[in-house]
This record gives structure tokens, sequence and C-alpha cells, in this order.
């Protein structure tokens, strides 16, 4: 088997001992990786290579990795974004979800934890022409699209993946325990509100304002799916 075949990982990380490792990890993994070791670069690859994945470390010499995140989404690069980050606040993940992030990995660095969560966004897609339908609003499985009112809405790929499960259990309330295990499917680390992030940018998407609430709020519980 030839690393050309296996899906391309672009690091984008200024730490040159961090680079090496998190490489060497992934080709260890079965993927083939790809270093830039700075914010222009980091752009110039994912254009040039279109990488199925890419890693961002928020602390960039010389740039902000989110600012980078943002100019990488601007290009219309949608491959999956992970951004390393030292901190874990409200405040933080709001911000990688605002550059246009899917997810974070909190350092220090833990390969078997990062390998879990890469191979999670790196699961083979499944060829599919399936919708789902929930009042007006439409998802798209092949292309990770939501639709309402003729209007099409990009989704990051957690985002996605958070509105098909709920779409998929219409008008049922959802645990944050049942929402953690078959949205994120891993085990995730420390005490956590990244579900109520999550709901809050996915409600900006596809609720159009002054109109019903679609996700609504089951205090104490979870979420539910519902009209009214």
């Amino acid at each position: 088997m030839t690393l050309a075949h296996n899906p391309c990982v672009l690091v984008i990380e200024s730490d040159e001992s961090l680079a090496t490792q998190l490489c060497f990890d992934l080709k260890e993994a079965g993927y083939d990786a790809l270093v830039a070791n700075d914010a222009s670069n980091g752009i110039q690859y994912s254009r040039d290579c279109e990488p199925a994945l890419i890693v961002i470390d928020r602390m960039l010499s010389g740039e902000s990795g989110l600012s980078l995140c943002k100019n990488i989404r601007s290009s219309g690069m949608r491959s999956p974004v992970l951004v390393l980050m030292a901190r874990d606040t409200v405040d933080d993940r709001v911000a990688c979800l605002e550059a246009g992030a899917d997810d974070y990995f909190l350092k220090p660095y833990r390969s078997e934890d990062f390998l879990s969560l890469v191979r999670l966004y790196l699961k083979p897609d499944v060829d599919t022409s399936e919708q789902l339908r929930f009042s007006d609003l439409v998802l798209d499985i092949a292309t990770r699209r939501a639709v309402l009112h003729q209007k099409n809405i990009d989704l990051t790929m957690k985002e996605f993946e958070l509105l098909k499960y709920m779409m998929e259990h219409p008008r049922e309330v959802l645990t944050r325990e049942q929402i953690l295990e078959n949205v994120w499917g891993y085990d995730f680390m420390g005490e956590s509100n990244v579900i109520e992030v999550y709901i809050r940018y996915l409600r900006l998407k596809i609720e159009d304002e002054g109109q019903k609430r679609l996700i609504q709020t089951v205090r104490g519980v979870g979420y539910v799916l519902r009209e009214s």
C-alpha cells in the first residue's frame, strides 16, 4: 500500500518538535502527513494539495491560527479543520466555531487521543442521496448542506453531525450524554458545555430571526427538535 492512496492530513504548526511528533503519529496510523510551518505556507498547501483534514495550532508564529482558519474557509476549502488549543473555555470554543473550525484538541498533546479524533473525522464517506426533512428544513446527506426556504446553508462537519442526529430523532428529547456519545463518538475530556456552544451556532444558521425555534432546550435534560 502506498501513502499516495492514503488520506492526506495537513499540519500547520510552527513548533518543530510538535510538528515532527504529529507527522510521525499520523504516518504510523496510515495517513499521509504534510507540514507547513507558517500561515503563508499553510494557505498555499491547503489550496495545492486539497488535504482531507487540516490541523492548525492556534498559537502560530506571527499569526493567529484562528485567523488562518478564517482565511482557509473564505477560500472555499471545506475539509474538516481541527485546532490545537492550550485552553478550554467557552470563549475559546466560540472563537473556534466563529473561525470555521470543526473541532479542537487540547494540549498537552496525547497521541492516542489525537488519532482517535482524526479517525472520527476521516471515516469513509457513505455514498448516498438521502435527505432528511423536518418542517421547512432539509438536510442533504451527500453534500452536508442544509436547505431552509430554498436557501443553502453551509455547515461544519460537527454542525452537520449534530443536526443529522437531531433530525434522525425528531420530537424526541435527547440528553446531553446521548448527544455526546452519538455525535462526538469519543470520550469527551472533562466537564464541558461544548454542546451548548454548537447548538447556539446551529440555531443562528437554521433558524430565521423572528420565526419559530426548531431546536428547543429542555432544562436539566438536553434538547429536542420540534415545531413548537
